[in-house]
């Protein structure tokens, strides 16, 4: 079975390694130590794996507690009509979310528009004044 050092991770996702550290100690990831008072970390597959769905999670926009909940449950192959069930509700939670914000930023597109075209409109009547009203 092959193994990955933290620096190996590190360069196949394009992050750091201390974000895969942080993620061992949000409970995502958990290498097995090696050398002199195991000090090396050593990632297996499954590690990996877990790392490439968290950054997935994260590109989604979902928290970390929601991610290690997701892949916590693909550990466990008991019951996955609920898996999906639960995956189902955090992505329709998720999407609500996204759907508020992209509504608040069309509002303050829109806004910003509006803004734009009263100062257009006034730097245009200022610039047809005659010179003498200036």
């Amino acid at each position: 079975m092959p193994t990955y050092t933290i620096t190996e991770l590190a360069r196949e996702f394009d992050i750091t390694p201390r974000a895969i550290r942080f993620y061992e100690d949000q409970g995502i990831l958990a290498p097995s130590r090696e050398g002199a008072g195991g000090r090396n970390r050593v990632y297996t597959p499954r590690d990996r794996t877990r790392l490439k769905l968290t950054l997935r999670g994260k590109r989604l926009g979902l928290s970390l507690s929601e991610i290690k909940s997701l892949v916590d449950m693909y550990e466990s192959p008991k019951d996955t009509e609920a898996q999906m069930h639960r995956f189902l509700s955090v992505l329709a939670q998720h999407r609500e979310t996204l759907e508020q914000q992209r509504e608040d930023i069309e509002m303050s597109l829109s806004e910003i528009a509006a803004h734009e075209e009263e100062c257009k409109r006034l730097l245009a009547a200022l610039a047809e004044r005659p010179a003498s009203a200036a």
